[in-house]
């Protein structure tokens, strides 16, 4: 017992001077409780920033770097931003002929929430939501092809340089058939807006409720990962949001997205090849986190698979997020072109009539 005493008096100390392990909330089943509502709004980006060489800032360089950080990606310095960053005059009227009103002029800041701050992931603010490679950026196999990709995409939505003569030339987000940005996943982002997800989570599903576009991601859970990879659809299904089944390991709510839907692979933050698989990781780490990491293996795209981490955290509630609702543009985008066409009709020379009998 002399013996015994102290062993077990070191042993209590060591425990009283250790950090309280963290709480997590568990559903009924035992697992994890992801069910909540929930944001992972930050002004991190997916790739790290030219410049930015460290992964991990100080708090002091986090706030440096958010400081400077502009709403839509205009540098906060400029002075179109500093103009723009407050309410839209209503009585401005029309922008020139073949001229643009996107952007702040468009979207004033009245619309933008993206964050406050550098994303907080594991006690680190980060610079990047990328960690593998470590450079932060897509290791692309033909980077010069996706950039050229990536900026007609990006021109043709900023300028509305397309003829947008029928409802499927528009973006499918402007469409309001998945949110902008890539926040429905798979690989779930930040964006300027409307970055909160409700989770439900059930014995059988996880439901993520998305703010940005009401999407809706049902993710069906199977004992292991060998049978999730059975209850996959026939490849000639490929969803908005992709075909994604999920399953647990240790206190880990695991998901596996293929078929991504080829119009959604090439309009996302970062592209995917119908080969592409990405693996998504939930893990809650207390009342108020969850730590979400994602990998996206695609050999036809990249040069190796690439991981990146984000954190959710709780927020308050979830807006009505009304796309389509009072949206006169379609209206006058098909207005405009059956004008052309009449137009154009009306220009036609009109043929001679032949008359019976050479008169």
């Amino acid at each position: 017992m002399r013996m015994f005493k102290p062993a077990v008096t070191a042993i209590a100390l060591v425990l009283m001077a250790a950090p309280a392990l963290a709480q997590v909330p568990r559903a009924p089943d035992g697992k994890p409780d992801l069910t909540g509502i929930w944001s992972n709004a930050s002004l991190t980006p997916l790739s790290r920033a030219r410049g930015v060489a460290s992964l991990v800032v100080t708090k002091e360089e986090a706030q440096k770097i958010a400081d400077g950080t502009a709403i839509a990606g205009v540098a906060a310095d400029d002075p179109e931003f500093n103009r723009n960053a407050r309410y839209s005059d209503p009585n401005k009227g029309a922008p020139p002929k073949g001229g643009s009103d996107f952007g702040l002029k468009g979207y004033d800041s009245f619309w933008v929430t993206p964050g406050t701050m550098l994303a907080n992931v594991k006690g680190e603010y980060r610079t990047s939501n990328i960690i593998d490679p470590p450079s932060g950026q897509l290791p692309f196999k033909d980077p010069a092809e996706q950039a050229r990709k990536g900026m007609i995409g990006f021109q043709r939505y900023m300028t509305g340089n397309a003829p947008y003569e029928g409802p499927e030339e528009t973006a499918i987000s402007e469409r309001c058939l998945i949110g902008f940005g890539q926040t429905g996943g798979p690989g779930m982002l930040s964006v300027l807006y409307n970055n909160n997800y409700q989770f439900v989570q059930t014995p059988s599903h996880l439901m993520i409720l998305v703010e940005m576009a009401h999407d809706v991601r049902a993710i069906p859970i199977f004992a292991n990962a060998a049978e999730a990879r059975k209850g996959h659809r026939p490849a000639a299904i490929k969803p908005w949001l992709g075909d994604t089944v999920g399953w647990w390991e240790g206190d880990t709510f695991v998901m596996e997205t293929i078929n991504v839907n080829p119009l959604q692979a090439e309009n996302q933050s970062f592209p995917l090849s119908d080969k592409g698989v990405v693996t998504e990781r939930l893990t809650r780490t207390g009342d108020k986190n969850i730590h979400y990491e994602f990998s996206v293996n695609d050999p036809e795209t990249y040069t190796q698979p690439w991981k990146a981490e984000l954190s959710f955290y709780p927020t308050t509630q979830l807006y009505e997020y009304a796309c389509h609702e009072g949206n006169y543009g379609m209206h006058g985008i098909l207005a405009g072109a059956r004008e052309k066409e009449r137009q154009a009709a009306a220009a036609k020379p009109v043929k001679a009539k032949a008359v019976k009998g050479g008169q």
